[in-house]
């Protein structure tokens, strides 16, 4: 059932070599990798204005801020692009900024990358489907779901992880539909919405005291502190761009060119549009509220309550919540190289029957569902912890892009050192701006859990070393005699035992002896006349557990015998275990050596071997025959 459950949802397994049928055309990459970056459209301008609107500032205030930040984020937005398209052909095997810092900073700063670029990811599911949920309670119709925001994120979770589980490319053609509805549908806002206001065609949002989240509409002050706080929340609407150079091996051939032209229209696509809602917002004077976002105060007003209204609020929380799937891409290639490393468990590094990384894939869920629950699925109190990780990984992968340019000299090397140099002082400045304008309000909480996780791949690393160490042949070593004991379990002589003693002798073993566990001594009776009558050709041991404890007394006894027998010796430990013929049977059965079996198999110089029989019918020998063994 568990079988046929798994093909259900995941799909048939896929064999190695068709690998290069699921790599990605730049038509389904660019909705797959950049479906992160390109929906912050939908929230980084109302994000802005949640900063510079309220406090002691005003709406006014807040909204004459918006085109500046969204020039000053496009000029930045820009650099970085330029940076990654490099980063793109100097490393085509994919790892981004952990690769570029592993080759160029060292392992310091690697780890720190690595760990960023996790947090990131783990925050991009978060955020995006929590501000998809957003956007999903925005539609009239779907109001009453605004007190289910948890477990509609939780769900949508799930979803979105069992489709990748299926594959990237399948799962890249389903998500790539709603991506492009996303692009024409806020293009042709935009658009329209312009040119409604320059032909004075349309009002402003009608302003509702009762629904802003702010004090003042007109007035106020607008302190540096509350600018640059607006500019870091503008920010993110960066997040998501180094997942093209995470993930170049998914690209057709040629990987890199093919990755580095997506990159450049991700580029284009998002600076366009940002800029052009921030510009549409600056006219239409939406206003920050939790009872309607931005982009549906504007959609109304553009489109009025119709289907035009309806379509962007569907492709808007299509958008908002597969931009999930970016992180499901970015994520599990990133998580295997650094396995790959040696710094996380070497599963992650594994992929599944779909050919992709379905425990890296697994793992990020289960960490985005956690941060979902943790937060109650409110957006804005998700974004503050979200930009620290994206500019570290920024700067320390333009920092390790100037090093190699000096150590390889490739044509126009000076050039690239100039434009990685400005990219890394930039984003450098941006994440100060980031940490100290948004610690209080949770940005804090990267810069903590950034240096746990290095602790963490430092201890898996010193860990892994230490077992390579203990297990490393010497030069001219050779294997040492060993010999080799059995303990058979038998509680009464049946056919199970018979099978057990029998498999027992055939590996012709230095010392056999037959164990049975008794509670009190007519039991022990009973088992030594069975054993006499049927002339058992292994010595049998009592022993007496009054207190029942079955697996302890065993362990124990396996304990003494490796000292009666010599440390030299390897103990198989043989279990006759009854195959039952349905599912269910199998809970009346064998439990009390399940537990046995589990801790027997992390006991050095220990082997355990399970003997499996079918109960006959009738008897396997009269109670007077002796069984030939």
């Amino acid at each position: 059932m568990a079988g046929v459950l798994k093909r259900f949802f995941v799909g048939r397994p896929l064999a190695s070599t068709q690998m290069e049928e699921q790599r990605l055309s730049k038509k389904i990459a660019l909705a797959i990798f950049s479906s992160d970056a390109l929906s912050s459209t939908a929230y980084a301008t109302e994000e802005i204005l949640f900063v510079t609107a309220l406090g002691a500032s005003s709406l006014a205030l807040g909204l004459s801020t918006l085109v500046p930040i969204a020039i000053v984020v496009s000029v930045l937005l820009a650099i970085v692009i330029s940076s990654y398209r490099q980063v793109i052909f100097a490393y085509p095997s994919g790892g981004g900024a952990y690769v570029v810092s592993r080759e160029n900073l060292g392992e310091n700063s690697s780890l720190v990358a690595g760990a960023s670029l996790m947090v990131d990811y783990v925050l991009t599911v978060a955020v995006s489907i929590s501000a998809g949920v957003a956007a999903i309670v925005s539609i009239p119709a779907f109001r009453d779901l605004a007190e289910h925001r948890v477990p509609l994120g939780v769900a949508l979770i799930v979803g979105i992880t069992l489709m990748n589980m299926r594959g990237v490319k399948e799962s890249g053609s389903v998500f790539a539909i709603p991506t492009y509805i996303y692009l024409l549908v806020l293009a042709a806002l935009i658009l329209y919405g312009l040119a409604r206001t320059f032909f004075g065609d349309i009002d402003r949002v009608p302003f509702n005291a009762e629904f802003f989240d702010g004090k003042l509409e007109e007035g106020g002050s607008l302190g540096i502190f509350l600018l640059l706080k607006g500019f870091s929340s503008g920010a993110v609407a960066l997040t998501g761009v180094e997942a093209i150079s995470n993930g170049v091996p998914a690209f057709r051939r040629p990987e890199s060119k093919n990755a580095a032209i997506t990159l450049v229209w991700m580029g284009a696509l998002l600076g366009g549009l940002f800029f052009g809602v921030s510009l549409l917002a600056q006219e239409l004077h939406p206003y920050p509220s939790e009872h309607r976002t931005v982009m549906a105060q504007m959609g109304l007003q553009v489109f009025g309550n119709g289907p035009a209204f309806v379509i962007l609020q569907v492709a808007t929380a299509a958008i908002l919540t597969l931009a999930a799937n970016t992180a499901y891409n970015g994520f599990p290639g990133v998580v295997s190289i650094i396995a790959k490393d040696g710094y996380l468990p070497r599963q992650l590094a594994h992929r599944g029957d779909r050919l992709v990384f379905s425990n890296a894939i697994v793992v990020l869920a289960g960490m985005a569902v956690a941060l979902l629950v943790a937060f109650r699925g409110v957006t804005n109190a998700l974004i503050p912890l979200y930009a620290v990780g994206v500019f570290l990984s920024f700067t320390l992968s333009q920092t390790g892009m100037v090093l190699h340019h000096r150590r390889h000299r490739e044509p126009k090397w000076r050039r690239n050192i100039a434009l990685n140099g400005v990219g890394a002082l930039a984003t450098f400045v941006v994440l100060l701006i980031v940490s100290i304008t948004k610690f209080a309000s949770g940005a804090w909480v990267p810069l903590v859990v950034i240096p746990l996780i290095v602790l963490l791949f430092k201890g898996i690393k010193k860990h892994y070393r230490r077992i390579a160490d203990s297990l490393r042949v010497p030069p001219g070593w050779r294997p040492p005699a060993l010999r080799h004991g059995v303990v058979i379990l038998a509680q009464r002589v049946d056919a199970g035992v018979m099978d057990a003693v029998g498999y027992a002798r055939s590996t012709s073993p230095d010392h056999i002896v037959a164990l049975t566990v008794v509670a009190d001594g007519i039991e022990a009776e009973q088992i030594e006349k069975q054993w006499s009558q049927n002339n058992m050709p292994v010595p049998l041991e009592v022993v007496f557990a009054p207190s029942g404890d079955f697996t302890d007394v065993v362990m124990r006894f396996v304990d003494e015998l490796h000292q009666r027998w010599g440390t030299n010796t390897t103990m198989t430990v043989v279990i006759p275990e009854l195959a039952t013929e349905h599912l269910w049977q199998q809970v009346l059965h064998n439990q009390s050596v399940l537990v046995l079996k589990g801790r027997l198999l992390f006991r050095a110089q220990t082997v355990v071997t399970s003997i499996p029989y079918v109960a006959p019918e009738t008897s396997i020998v009269a109670a007077d025959e002796t069984p030939e063994l």
